[in-house]
This record gives structure tokens, sequence and C-alpha cells, in this order.
């Protein structure tokens, strides 16, 4: 297996920490791409309403240490007006820092008794404004309308519009759904632009997010899956521990370089 597709680290990873602190931690480990966090009231890595000097600041970090982004993460609650502004911003920011892909989940970081008919009314503004700047967008598998492939699909049909697709999670899968990636992910191939590469230990609603490799999905049958299936679009590590407190940046540096060790292992490079 010798899988072609762009490797990411995601600064979401280093969520308490700061942007040069997650930048300098990828690039340590082996990555050449990154996913940018740019997620209103959770991680703010990149502000989204950054004037041209701190986009230039962050341009030159990036240039120094050989990153490339590939995704910017700009979740925010599209099932209101208030959340699909910050969308709005967030492809601004995608325009400026020539980034292609803007991930993005219906009702935000963390979603529960989600409104579909409230995100349908949005969700064409911000397709409509993504063609506008050529940015694809990522409707995450997260929360409970999308909480998995097979039910994620009936969504991006409804919206039916070429620039928006799935950005699968698979160690979110499980969390929300209780679906497992291996059984579920080939039904999404046909309609990913992204994929987060994310173990999980434990079920549903276990959060509990380790480095790739050391929980328990098989990435050698995912990648299989994503090399059979034809899917060459981005893939990004995420890793989320057990969440607050966040471990010292020392840990998530050895977890985002182990991760990267695995997914070579496996084939990736």
């Amino acid at each position: 297996m010798a899988l072609k597709n762009r490797l990411a680290g995601h600064t979401n990873s280093y969520h308490t920490h700061s942007l040069e602190e997650a930048l300098e931690g990828i690039a340590a480990a082996g990555y050449r791409y990154v996913e940018l966090s740019a997620v209103h009231g959770w991680t703010e890595h990149v502000p989204l309403d950054a004037d041209a000097r701190t986009l230039s600041r962050i341009q030159r970090m990036l240039n120094t240490l050989g990153l490339i982004p590939v995704s910017l993460s700009g979740h925010s609650d599209l099932t209101t007006a208030a959340g699909l502004k910050l969308g709005l911003m967030a492809l601004d920011l995608c325009d400026r820092m020539g980034i292609g892909i803007m991930n993005t989940a219906i009702g935000g970081h963390y979603s529960e008794q989600e409104d579909e008919a409230a995100f349908m009314s949005n969700i064409f503004k911000l397709a409509d404004r993504a063609a506008e700047l050529d940015v694809q967008v990522g409707i995450e598998i997260h929360g409970e309308i999308t909480n998995s492939a097979k039910n994620a699909i009936p969504v991006i049909n409804k919206i039916n519009r070429k620039n928006v697709g799935i950005n699968y999670d698979t160690a979110n899968v499980t969390f929300y759904s209780g679906a497992l990636a291996v059984d579920d992910l080939p039904l999404a191939i046909p309609y990913m632009v992204h994929c987060h590469l994310k173990d999980h230990i434990g079920g549903a609603r276990d959060w509990n997010f380790p480095a790739v490799g050391e929980g328990q999905i098989d990435f050698k049958r995912v990648l299989a899956i994503m090399e059979e299936g034809g899917y060459t679009g981005p893939l990004s590590v995420e890793i989320e521990f057990t969440g607050d407190p966040w471990p010292p940046v020392a840990e998530v540096n050895r977890a985002m370089k182990s991760a990267y060790q695995h997914l070579v292992s496996l084939g990736l490079s």
C-alpha cells in the first residue's frame, strides 16, 4: 500500500496550546501539511477576524517550518444566524490564506438536539459563498444528524451542491452513533472531501481519543478501504485525548509523532 493522500497534522490536537507550539510540534513530528483550527469559542489558533499583519505572521511561521495548510477547521452552529456569520468569516479566511477546504458541522463544536430545518435554511448561503471562492465544504461526521455516513449522505444529497461533501471522522462515528468506521466508511467514500484520522477507546459518548495507533481502530483496514474506494483527498490527524485538562505540550508532541510513525508504517508517505 502506498497512499499518496496529503497527510496533515490538525492544530486542534494542541487545543490549549499556542499556534506556534502546534506548528512546531506538527513539523517536528514529520508532517508536511497542516489543518488549521479557527473555531470560535474553542480552538482559535487562527482568529476569524485576523488582519493582514496577523495572517502574514502566520504564513511566515508556516514557511519557516515547511508546512502547507490543506484545510481549515471552521466549525460553527449553522442552525443560527450568528453561526452562519462565523461560517462565512471562516470561508473568507480560507480565501485570504489560499486554503481550499473548510470543515464544519451542523451544530458547531459540540452538538445536541440539532435543528435540521434551520441548518438547511442556512447551508445554501454558505455553499454559494464557498463556490464563489472555490472552496469545498466538508460537513463532519459529528453531532446527531450527521453522526455516521449512513445518516450524513441523505443530508448531503438534500444540499446537492458539488462543493459540499463529507469530512469523515474515524472516531466520531463511534462516539456519536456507536457504529464502527470500518463498517460505515465504505458508504462515505464517494462523498468525501476530507478525512480526520482519529483513534478511539470505548463506545458511544466515551471521550477518549488517543494517538492514532494507540486505540481500538483498525487503521490498516481504514486505509485499505480508502485505497479500494479511490479516495485521494487530505487526511488530517486529530488527537483529543481525554478532554480537559489537556496534556502538556510534550505529550501532545509525542502523540503526534507516534501517530505519524504509525501511519507511515501502514503505507502513508
